[in-house]
């Protein structure tokens, strides 16, 4: 019976360093947040600046595809005008983007039409 322990044992003194061990692990954490989580942060921190400048007048478009102007904004509903007549509250969360006159039209100074 103790010949079976006797195999499960390490034979020599050396020990593994422990950092060596939890390097990868340490590595994979660095990676998946410089790749992963500070983008999203970043993107997300640019969405609520882009929400807190959302004013009367501004064309904007949902997350829905919803295009419109924005015809009254209060704490977190916003007032968009969809058509002539037509009004819809939305959250102001679900704003995606704000649209430039230029780009909403298609008529951007720095495409060159495509041939």
């Amino acid at each position: 019976m103790n010949f079976l322990f006797a195999q499960g044992q390490p034979s020599g003194t050396a020990q593994s360093n422990p950092l060596v061990t939890l390097l990868p692990l340490l590595l994979m954490i660095v990676v998946f947040y410089f790749l992963l989580i500070m983008p999203q942060q970043r993107k997300q921190k640019q969405h609520q600046k882009l929400l807190e400048s959302i004013k009367k007048g501004d064309r904007v478009m949902t997350t829905s595809g919803i295009y419109g102007t924005v015809n009254n904004v209060k704490d977190h509903i916003v007032n968009i005008v969809i058509a002539d007549g037509v009004k819809v509250d939305f959250d102001k969360a679900h704003i995606l983007n704000k649209l430039n006159p230029a780009v909403e039209n298609g008529t951007r100074d720095d495409i060159s039409p495509s041939k």
